[in-house]
């Protein structure tokens, strides 16, 4: 019995840290950065997209609503669930098929994602979305634009003439919620930027007017405020800045042509500060793959780090800010926040909480829909696997070289 659990011992401290056993004792392959992306991205994608390519997501999903909901009609959830995520997934499933394991998986959900897009505007479904009814949907529309404008070719083109038709009438419909002063204003802007894109008529004063009240709202060193009142939180992550850029861009055509009310240099100037604000977003992960735990919406998850998403995935990285240092910082935020179960209820959609299920932290507009804004940290997914972000070798994030004692190079504001 000694000797046992001496040769016991042995294995536990010297051999399962080269790896992990199987149940067979052989040693399983260490997961890549972009596998672990992927599996959790499919994780988080796949029960809802599987359901609504059937028309079932309002049947199979059950809704959690915050403890102080504040009593809107609680269909809102699928809207949010199902446009939220496919901001995040647009990217990904723009990329090319090949025969991998990852391309299968993408071209499934590719698959559902485009069933599930008809089934959203289509008014003899059972999964026909909460359009017209309450102010939210301009929200949730939005996300469901961007995602055409991240993914055009491979989610907007191949949908049938009835299914655009559809969209845009329901896009166009919105004009009759009056955003507040607040980063509502991005949501009309976004899909009027959208309509504009697909051929549409938009409305350029809705487009025009938020931009150039947005730009007004810069309070410095890469931070917009929320409204006339700056409020600590991470809504520049979740809306200001990959909004405000993406909208600038189809608006002068990547910078390169201006109009009435439009700045040409403001798409520029968006870029510059967004990279400023993914420099802070760096240096906020710490060591251990966490960040402040601060503001309203927190449970939005790894929405937080959609900044340095936008900018792995546009190829807009500033100079200090690696590669392969993004990569690793963002995994370790991916590990931490969904290495386990505590992310998912028991159908496998995300439950409220931050970090498991505490929905007590959540706003009185949040229900589990809203949290698959999670998805937004995802983007650089739509770089292809060859991509350096990818491959260049790992290094450590800026805080965790600075707590090692290692040189790390000094902050400064642009």
């Amino acid at each position: 019995m000694f000797m046992k659990r001496i040769v016991y011992l042995f294995i536990v401290v010297f051999l399962l840290p080269v790896g992990t056993l199987s149940a067979r004792g052989k040693k399983e392959a260490v997961k890549t950065d972009r596998e672990v992306w992927c599996d959790v991205l499919y994780r988080m994608a796949s029960p809802v997209l599987s359901a609504m390519s059937e028309g079932k997501l309002q049947e199979k999903m059950s809704v959690e609503l915050s403890p102080t909901w504040d009593g809107r009609d609680r269909r809102v959830t699928y809207m949010e669930c199902f446009g939220r995520l496919m901001d995040g997934l647009a990217p990904w499933l723009s990329l090319p098929d090949d025969d991998t394991e990852e391309g299968k998986q993408r071209r499934q959900l590719r698959e559902w994602a485009l069933k599930s897009y008809a089934h959203a505007v289509d008014p003899e479904s059972k999964d026909y979305l909460l359009w017209r009814k309450e102010g939210q949907p301009l929200v949730d529309a939005a996300f469901l634009a961007e995602s055409f404008l991240r993914g055009y070719e491979a989610l907007w083109m191949p949908l049938d003439s009835l299914t655009k038709q559809r969209y845009i009438e329901e896009f166009t419909r919105l004009r009759r919620v009056d955003p507040p002063y607040t980063n509502w204003l991005l949501f009309s802007s976004t899909i009027e930027c959208f309509l504009k894109k697909a051929g549409a008529k938009e409305d350029y004063y809705r487009i025009t007017s938020a931009l150039q009240t947005v730009s007004e709202w810069y309070v410095g060193d890469g931070w917009y405020s929320d409204g006339p009142k700056f409020a600590f939180d991470y809504y520049n992550s979740f809306v200001l800045h990959p909004m405000y850029v993406e909208c600038q861009e189809i608006m002068t055509d990547g910078g390169k042509k201006g109009g009435w009310n439009l700045d040409v240099k403001n798409f520029a100037r968006g870029v510059r500060r967004m990279q400023r604000y993914g420099m802070i977003l760096e240096r906020l992960i710490s060591p251990e793959g966490a960040f402040p735990v601060v503001g309203r919406s927190i449970t939005y998850r790894t929405a937080v780090l959609q900044p340095l998403a936008l900018l792995a995935w546009r190829g807009w990285l500033p100079e200090e800010l690696p590669e392969g240092q993004v990569r690793s910082a963002m995994t370790s935020v991916i590990k931490r926040m969904f290495g386990d179960d505590r992310n998912f209820n028991e159908q496998g959609f995300l439950t409220l909480g931050f970090n498991g299920k505490q929905p007590y932290i959540s706003d009185v507009y949040t229900n589990n829909g809203s949290l698959y804004m999670a998805s937004l940290a995802f983007l650089p997914l739509g770089l292809p696997a060859d991509h350096p972000f990818w491959t260049d070798a790992a290094q450590d994030w800026t805080s965790k070289r600075a707590w090692k004692g290692q040189e790390f190079p000094k902050d400064h504001a642009y």
